[in-house]
């Protein structure tokens, strides 16, 4: 790794850290956009199994790409692990919490054929797929706000928020659009799992019209919030990218607006937030004329331009502070060593084609469309 100095790491790292996210969006994102999705696109228990079926055989797969979205924060961005994930500790506890409903929901709602049995662990599979979305959108809406925390001398970090304290109308917008986001990925993937002829198929569509509308309004909403209002931040002064980790070395400052600066000096950044509006309207397109590829296809690129808006908005800031511009944590500041970024390079070159090459192949030989046949005689379907 001679040939790759500390600040080009560095930029691997911030990319492929936006790479794992986007996978998690668009993997095991439309498996909770299904599960929120469940009550209100199906109607009885055969219908709601040919909606649980649609991910029954992925969902579990799928998760690779949350915990590797973890494990790089924990190693590549030590300094944003400690304090995102001690300071937004009840909020994990709620994802988690509901991510905890989806395995015990699928296993368990078909143990028994009462009803009221099946009924209520379809809406702890609502719950788990709602709830990690909204509070996902929420965390995303503090991280562009800035987070309540600050570091002593001694670089430890001192958490001065509360639960409560982190919904607020922007980040609350924020989860909403993440929410709307990843419904309209849900919808889209029922209409391409599904037998066509369903009315879950049409209740599928209807929803992900009204989902693609909303994406693209509170997307805009986003876009208005951050360009007018008093959300943004700075680095002031010089910035050493090859520098020691130390993010008590850099100066920043809150400055509303800032985080569109990276457009105007760099205008190919561009390409995510068009990417955004575009996918959302190419899915919308895809419902309405009944063209599944297109709509699953808009729906991705969508929830792609989305997340990628908010990492190019925001570099080179990972987490800034709202208390304490000063306790910033950036690309240039908040890094491991040199020579642990370079063996985790090493590291993902090696397993993240054999991960591609898997998930490839598990969705190829269980690709097809879940009918009503299929859940009346396959006692092995959920």
């Amino acid at each position: 790794m001679a040939f790759l100095d500390y600040e080009m790491l560095r930029l691997i790292w911030w990319a492929l850290l936006g790479i794992l996210l986007i996978g998690f969006a668009l993997t095991d994102g439309f498996d909770l956009g299904v599960a929120a999705l469940l009550p209100f696109v199906a109607r009885e228990d055969r219908e709601r199994r040919m909606v649980i079926n649609t991910i029954g055989p992925t969902w579990e797969g799928n998760q690779v790409w949350f915990i590797l979205g973890g494990g790089a924060i924990f190693a590549a961005w030590p300094f944003v692990y400690a304090v995102s994930f001690s300071g937004f500790y009840l909020a994990m506890f709620l994802v988690l919490s509901a991510l905890i409903l989806r395995p015990v929901g699928f296993k368990y709602r078909s143990k028994r054929p009462d009803p009221a049995w099946r009924a209520r662990w379809d809406w702890a599979l609502f719950v788990g797929g709602l709830m990690p979305a909204l509070v996902f959108g929420v965390a995303v809406g503090n991280v562009l706000s800035g987070a309540p925390f600050r570091l002593d001398s001694d670089l430890r970090a001192f958490y001065e928020g509360t639960l409560l304290g982190l919904f607020t109308p922007f980040t609350l917008l924020c989860g909403l659009l993440s929410v709307a986001m990843l419904v309209l990925h849900g919808s889209a993937w029922i209409t391409l799992k599904v037998e066509q002829t369903s009315a879950v198929h049409a209740r599928a569509r209807a929803i992900g019209t009204v989902a693609a509308l909303l994406s693209i309004l509170l997307f805009a909403g986003g876009w208005a919030f951050v360009a007018y209002g008093d959300i943004g931040y700075r680095i002031v002064g010089d910035v050493d990218p090859l520098g020691p980790s130390n993010p008590l070395r850099t100066t920043s400052e809150a400055a509303a607006g800032a985080w569109l600066a990276n457009y105007g000096a760099h205008p190919w950044m561009m390409i995510a937030p068009i990417l955004g509006f575009a996918g959302a309207l190419l899915a919308l397109f895809g419902i309405r004329r009944g063209s599944e590829p297109a709509a699953f296809t808009g729906s991705s690129l969508s929830a792609a331009g989305i997340i990628a808006t908010v990492g190019l908005s925001m570099f080179p800031f990972l987490l800034p502070s709202r208390i304490d511009p000063h306790s910033s944590l950036t690309v240039w500041n908040a890094s491991s060593s040199a020579h642990t970024l370079a063996i985790m390079v090493v590291a993902t070159v090696v397993f993240l084609p054999i991960v591609l090459a898997y998930t490839a192949w598990a969705y190829k030989v269980m690709f097809g469309r879940v009918t009503a046949r299929d859940v009346a005689t396959n006692p092995d379907f959920y």
